[in-house]
């Protein structure tokens, strides 16, 4: 048998001495031989026997054991302790560690821990060997590491409070024995990476035991002390406090800094804090302080999707480091983030260069959102058209969704194709192209697509197919359990196109109390033209009241904190006609004080807004005023040519002043078609001039009533689209 070395022997002679009861200095005797310490010590000292002591510890572990030996002559009852739990949970014995770190007392520990610890420094800053403290370096390091080690033992027993609780004290006792409060002052590289490991693990262990508020507490402790941390691990506390803050559910108060430079940036919630967190990962990256983390970069698109950021994310991801992300996905993001910032054609020039000979053309993903994109302008739906085709020509091997989603957005841009064509006959064409190629998209995943069967119900729609439409739109509204308010409004507004007014109220209100109060807006507003419909103009006022209270409270909400810009251009556009809507009923009622007093506010939101002089026209037009009407009719137009009322009112205004000849008036009708053919306001008056011009036009003339009253049958309170 291999004969024991002098390093073993030294450590195998103290167990015997802590199992027999020994004195191990002259002033200090062990307790009895009855207690925990005794016990363990004497199942020690049988594996000693049996020479497993050499083969199951370290060649580390004893040098230590000597360092410490030799430097403080001999173990005290609490280092030994620490030393032998060490060794038994280095065994996986963790119950059994556990009892033996239990029986060191803090208490009396603690003080001393701390006194040696400043002594150490005071006599390196001065450079003296006097007054060496009450034990050395090494044996604080050993006590230090029995408290993180008791709360690892106790997170791996599942106690998660009490492990939080004796991992706080290591760091509780480092602090207070510095002198400034920074570890900085630590030199021992051993009691060092104690204080790394037991800094990174005290937000988990908190976060295990249910306590959110001293989880984030910890977090901010380890970012905003001077731990020593590498630049690593730092990087890593920062990632996982910013995924906390983002999704574990707790709302964080601000942080209370002591000090902090004037101007600084200081987080109001959750979401602020984890995307400075984010930039600061994403700034240490790009300056070489630490490797690439793909997940950084997730985290952070979500944060600032969430918080309306888009070109605060667009500005993030153009600021990445080249070869970080390729280009034709940095094109992409891209486009996404100016697609959700509204900047339609800034996206679509983006999906251009990706969609080149020179990058990606057959990208199947970028066609179908840059159709989708063309498919939502007019201006551009035949290259929406043209997007969805390559689309479909590119997908072999995919599956039926992907089929499924092509042949929606081909139908949804030869329906916008359909909305700006010229001729009767190639208007007719499209929209049936469309019709066909949304059935064909509807039935690849039957009953199953929301955006397909609302595009078909839609079509129908437009196409003044009620029947079909209003099937399309109840099997929406069971697809999606009542949940979006756009199937509510869709099917109200259909059924308000069959006058049935009352059954379209009805459904307002059940999508009323089915959708949260925030979605309220549009289906208040949908709401007060169904009572205008029917004539009861003070139940619309009321209606009307309340879809402003609800705005009001929306902006007040949003102007705490990051808000979301979208939702903020949303809550104003509707705010506008809110207000232009409310004139005109009490334009309707000649209540003429109240309908100025809605335009000045109208105008106060927004100056050179088409909707306030177009109702500044209908007012004046209402009060006889033709002329200042007609000057409002024009400003409207100058601020917006294509604004389809205005066309309308001012060829009525010049009809009925009669200085302008029949030409220029229709002209203005013919524009106002040519934009919206289902506008039977225009026809009428399109007719009505026919009929001025006698018999020669009278055919013309009743094409043109014709028209007029079967889009006037089948209108509904609000355009379909």
């Amino acid at each position: 048998m291999k004969r024991p070395g002098p390093l073993s022997s030294l450590l195998k002679n103290t167990m015997k001495c802590l199992c027999s009861g020994e004195q191990l200095q002259v002033d200090e005797m062990v307790r009895s031989s009855e207690s925990l310490a005794t016990k363990e010590c004497s199942a020690v000292r049988y594996s000693c026997q049996n020479g497993e002591t050499e083969q199951r510890v370290d060649t580390g572990n004893i040098e230590e054991a000597e360092s410490s030996l030799r430097e403080g002559l001999c173990l005290n009852y609490e280092e030994a302790r620490a030393l032998l739990g060490r060794l038994e949970y280095q065994r996986g014995n963790v119950e059994a560690a556990l009892r033996v770190f239990d029986g060191i007392d803090l208490a009396s520990v603690g003080p001393k821990i701390r006194t040696a610890i400043t002594k150490r420094i005071e006599r390196r800053k001065f450079q003296s060997n006097w007054d060496s403290g009450p034990m050395s370096i090494h044996a604080v390091s050993l006590l230090v590491e029995a408290v993180y080690l008791k709360a690892r033992a106790l997170q791996d027993l599942g106690r998660f409070k009490e492990a939080a609780q004796s991992c706080n004290i290591v760091l509780d006792t480092l602090e207070s024995a510095l002198p400034d409060g920074s570890p900085g002052n630590i030199t021992d590289n051993k009691l060092q990476e104690i204080v790394c490991k037991a800094v990174e693990l005290l937000p988990e262990l908190w976060k295990l035991a249910g306590f959110s508020h001293e989880a984030i507490s910890s977090y901010r402790r380890a970012l905003l002390g001077h731990w020593n941390l590498d630049a690593d691990t730092m990087a890593k506390i920062q990632k996982e406090f910013a995924i906390f803050l983002l999704y574990g559910g707790c709302d964080a108060s601000p942080p209370n800094l002591r000090s902090q430079m004037d101007g600084a940036f200081i987080p109001r919630n959750n979401m602020e804090e984890a995307i400075l967190l984010l930039i600061i990962l994403l700034r240490k990256f790009a300056l070489k302080r630490i490797e690439w983390d793909p997940s950084i970069a997730d985290h952070l698109t979500y944060a600032l999707c969430v918080s309306g950021q888009l070109s605060s994310l667009a500005g993030q991801v153009q600021e990445l480091l080249p070869g970080v992300l390729e280009r034709k996905e940095q094109y992409y993001t891209l486009a996404l983030c100016y697609l959700g910032e509204d900047d339609d054609l800034t996206a679509l020039n983006l999906l251009r260069k990706l969609l080149s000979a020179s990058e990606d053309p057959d990208c199947v993903k970028a066609l179908l959102l840059a159709s989708k994109v063309c498919g939502e302008n007019s201006f551009c739906a035949e290259e929406g058209v043209l997007f969805a085709r390559r689309a479909l020509a590119n997908i072999h091997g995919c599956c039926d969704q992907i089929g499924s989603v092509a042949n929606c957005l081909l139908g949804i841009s030869l329906s916008a194709q359909a909305r700006s064509s010229t001729s009767d006959s190639e208007r007719v064409s499209r929209q049936s192209e469309a019709l066909e190629v949304l059935e064909k998209a509807e039935k690849m995943i039957p009953g199953k697509d929301y955006r397909t069967i609302y595009n078909l119900s839609l079509a129908n729609a437009e196409q003044r197919k009620l029947d079909a439409a209003l099937r399309y739109a109840k099997h929406l509204l069971k697809l999606e359990a009542g949940s979006n308010e756009d199937g509510w409004i869709l099917l109200a507004r259909i059924l308000s196109a069959q006058k049935r007014f009352v059954d379209a109220e009805t459904i307002i209100d059940a999508a009323l109390e089915q959708t949260g109060k925030w979605s309220h807006g549009e289906l208040l507003r949908t709401k007060a033209k169904i009572q205008i419909a029917q004539g009861k103009m003070k139940n619309a006022i009321e209606t009307y009241t309340h879809l402003l209270a609800i705005i009001q409270l929306r902006t007040k909400s949003f102007g705490i904190g990051l808000t979301s810009l979208k939702g903020d251009k949303n809550d104003r556009s509707l705010e506008i006609q809110t207000w232009h809507d409310l004139a005109n009923v009490y334009i309707s009622m000649s209540q003429w004080r109240d309908a100025e007093v809605c335009l000045s506010k109208l105008k106060a939101i927004s100056p050179y807004s088409a909707l306030g002089w177009h109702a500044t026209g209908q007012l004046y037009e209402a009060q006889g005023i033709l002329k200042e009407a007609l000057g409002a009719y024009s400003k409207a137009l100058n601020i917006e040519p294509a604004h389809v009322p205005s066309l309308v009112s001012t060829a009525v205004v010049l009809r009925h002043l009669g200085d302008q000849p029949l030409v220029v008036i229709r002209s203005f009708l013919t524009d106002a078609l040519r934009l919206d053919r289902t506008n039977h306001v225009a026809w009428f008056n399109l007719g009505l001039l026919y009929k001025a011009e006698g018999a020669r036009s009278a055919l013309e003339a009743a094409e043109c009533f014709q028209a007029a009253a079967l889009l006037e049958e089948t209108a509904p309170v609000e355009p379909f689209r």
